[in-house]
């Protein structure tokens, strides 16, 4: 099945209006939200405790799950008018995921952790090829954009750290240009340092690829990173429920 093309006609990353979303058909809701837009190209903090819905918004951002109300229009398509399978392309073709717990393969390399979005989608592997002229050469690039090169190529990614496997799984949401970077809570486990340099590469490096970073974090001391910073609790018009919420 042929991917959705972005719309390039200048509208918006991501473009929500009047959404709602619950688990459970009579469930409460855990998001409403009005209207809410990103802009192309544009870097942007939302921050919110653990359990107001973060995960929640992410999995709508990237089609994994879709809204039971309202517009969620990412790259001028609205996610909720498109099949499972349209949904799973447009994100492996316009959409990086760097998740909170790296969700890595133990059984590979830092290297072919790296290049696997391009074994899923011919435009990011295409697009990998030009920058580098092949796909391991571009992840060796942004490995080592992120202070992993050398002879941590070859080692198994069992053998990093919690620290450097964060930043094999922001290789991979880089690799290829992906129009849209989705990144939950990837810091928590640097120290300051590499924290600061984290994002310093991550923000130059979506800045080099024209790519709109969504960065979601509960970490208030990153705000000062961003051009805006939004509160998912403000944003948010869902009544509080008890229990944890994602």
């Amino acid at each position: 099945m042929n991917a959705p093309s972005p719309d390039q006609s200048g509208s918006p990353a991501v473009e929500l209006s009047n959404l709602a979303f619950r688990w459970r058909g009579a469930g409460p809701w855990l998001l409403e939200i009005e209207q809410f837009t990103i802009a192309r190209g544009e870097r942007l903090f939302i921050r919110g405790p653990s359990g107001s819905g973060k995960s929640t918004l992410l999995n709508l951002l990237g089609g994994v799950s879709v809204p039971q109300r309202g517009s969620l229009r990412v790259l001028g398509h609205d996610l909720a008018r498109l099949g499972g399978s349209a949904r799973d392309r447009l994100r492996a073709d316009h959409v990086g995921f760097i998740f909170q717990l790296h969700n890595l393969l133990p059984y590979l390399s830092m290297v072919e952790n790296v290049v696997l979005p391009c074994r899923f989608s011919a435009l990011r592997r295409e697009r990998a090829q030009a920058r580098s002229g092949g796909i391991e050469a571009e992840a060796r690039r942004l490995l080592e954009l992120l202070d992993l090169g050398g002879e941590l190529f070859a080692r198994p990614v069992t053998e990093l750290s919690v620290g450097q496997q964060q930043r094999v799984a922001a290789a991979r949401a880089l690799i290829g240009s992906p129009e849209v970077i989705i990144a939950d809570e990837p810091t928590s486990s640097l120290d300051a340092d590499r924290r600061h340099a984290f994002l310093a590469l991550l923000m130059a490096e979506c800045a080099a690829q024209g790519s709109t970073l969504i960065f979601v974090s509960h970490d208030g001391a990153l705000c000062d990173e961003f051009e805006r910073v939004v509160d998912l609790d403000s944003l948010n018009r869902a009544a509080p429920v008890e229990g944890p919420r994602a």
